[in-house]
C-alpha cells in the first residue's frame, strides 16, 4: 500500500480524498497541504490527514511515499520539479500544464530524478472509452477519417473558484474544465494533433460563465476532427470515430454504438465506474511494479501541445495555429 500526500484541498481535492477510501488497499492519503490549513482542519480530521502549509514541509514527512497534485494548472510544473527533486513520484491533475515547454520541463525533471509521473485524465479509465479504443485498434473501421467529441456540463456555475475562471489560469472557455478530457481521448485514440482552428462565443463572463468553444483539428496521421464544449448546459458526452468501413460512438460514458458496413448496428453497454478510484489504483499499481501507468510521457506532452495551440488560436481570434511537435 502507498502512503500519499495530497496538495490542494479544494472541491476536487476533496473528491479525490473520497475516491481513495475504496482504494485504500492500494493507496491512502496520510498528509494534506493547504496554504490555509486552519480552513481545512475539519476535512483533515475527517480523512485522518496531517496538515502542512507548504510542499516543502510535507516533503519532510518520511511517511509520505508519493504525492498527488490537485492545484491550479499554472503551479504544476514548478511543484513537480520540487517534488521530483525530493525523490517522490507524482500524480498530477489535468490540465498537466498550460504550455508544452512546461510539460517537457516537468517530464524531464521526473526522468532525471527517476520517479514516476502520472497525469490524472480520469476519463481514460472509462470502460466505454477502453472499448472504443479496442474497436479502433482492431482495424474494423477501415481507414480512419474523422473524429468528433463533445463534452459539456454545468460546473462553471455550480463549482466556482476564482482561479478556475481566470483567463491566465483557465483560458479558452470550457477547455480546461471539459475539453482537455477529450483532447486526451483524441491523443489516445488517433495520435497527436497537427493544427487547430477555433471559434469562441461568449454570452456571459465568470462567475457563472456562459460560452461555447468549437475547434477544428487536423491530426498528424491526416485525420480531421471537431471538438465542442458549452458552459453551461446539462451534462452531455459524445466521442465518435469514423472510418471507411464503419464508425463507433460513445454516446455517453457507458455506451457504445458500432456501425459496420453491411451489418446491423450493434449497441454495447459498459459498466459505470468510479474513474477517480481507478486512476488512483493505476498510479499505485505502476509504483508497485504492476502495469505501467496507461498515459505515456509523449502522450502527456502531445495533449498539452494541442491545448496550447487551441489557446493561441482563441487569442488570435480563431486563426489556424500549428501545434508544436
Amino acid at each position: 500500500m502507498i502512503n500519499a500526500a495530497i496538495v490542494g484541498l479544494g472541491w476536487w481535492g476533496e473528491r479525490l480524498l473520497d475516491a481513495a477510501r475504496p482504494a485504500a488497499h492500494k493507496i491512502r492519503f496520510i498528509h494534506g497541504v493547504s496554504p490555509r490549513p486552519a480552513l481545512r482542519q475539519a476535512l483533515a480530521e475527517k480523512h485522518g490527514l496531517r496538515l502542512s502549509p507548504s510542499i516543502a514541509e510535507m516533503l519532510r514527512d518520511p511517511a509520505v511515499q508519493a504525492v498527488v497534485l490537485a492545484t491550479p494548472h499554472s503551479m504544476h510544473a514548478d511543484q513537480i520539479e520540487e517534488i521530483a527533486a525530493a525523490g517522490k513520484p507524482i500524480l498530477c491533475e489535468k490540465p498537466f500544464t498550460l504550455k508544452r515547454a512546461d510539460a517537457v520541463r516537468a517530464v524531464r525533471a521526473c526522468e532525471k530524478a527517476g520517479v514516476l509521473l502520472g497525469i490524472a485524465h480520469n476519463r481514460r479509465f472509462l470502460p466505454a472509452v477502453g472499448e472504443l479504443k479496442r474497436v479502433v485498434d482492431s482495424g474494423a473501421l477501415g481507414q480512419l477519417l474523422h473524429i468528433e467529441a463533445h463534452l459539456s456540463n454545468e460546473n462553471s456555475s455550480s463549482n466556482f473558484a476564482p482561479w478556475r475562471h481566470d483567463e491566465d489560469e483557465s483560458p479558452a472557455g470550457g477547455l480546461t474544465g471539459t475539453g482537455v478530457h477529450m483532447l486526451d481521448c483524441f491523443t489516445n485514440l488517433v495520435g497527436p494533433v497537427k493544427r487547430v482552428t477555433t471559434q469562441l462565443l461568449r454570452w456571459k463572463p465568470a462567475p457563472g460563465a456562459l460560452d461555447s468553444l468549437s475547434v477544428m483539428l487536423e491530426f498528424a496521421n491526416g485525420m480531421s476532427g471537431t471538438l465542442a464544449m458549452v458552459r453551461a448546459t446539462p451534462r452531455y458526452w459524445r466521442l465518435h470515430v469514423f472510418g471507411t468501413t464503419g464508425n463507433a460512438e460513445n454516446h455517453d460514458e457507458s455506451g457504445l454504438v458500432l456501425r459496420l458496413s453491411g451489418q446491423p448496428h450493434e449497441r454495447r453497454s459498459l459498466p459505470e465506474v468510479d474513474t477517480l478510484r481507478l486512476e488512483l489504483e493505476a498510479f499505485a499499481d505502476a509504483l508497485s511494479g504492476g502495469a505501467p501507468y496507461p498515459i505515456t510521457y509523449p502522450q502527456m506532452i502531445a495533449t498539452v501541445a494541442a491545448f496550447e495551440a487551441i489557446v493561441k488560436s482563441v487569442q488570435a481570434g480563431g486563426a489556424t495555429v500549428e501545434v508544436e511537435q
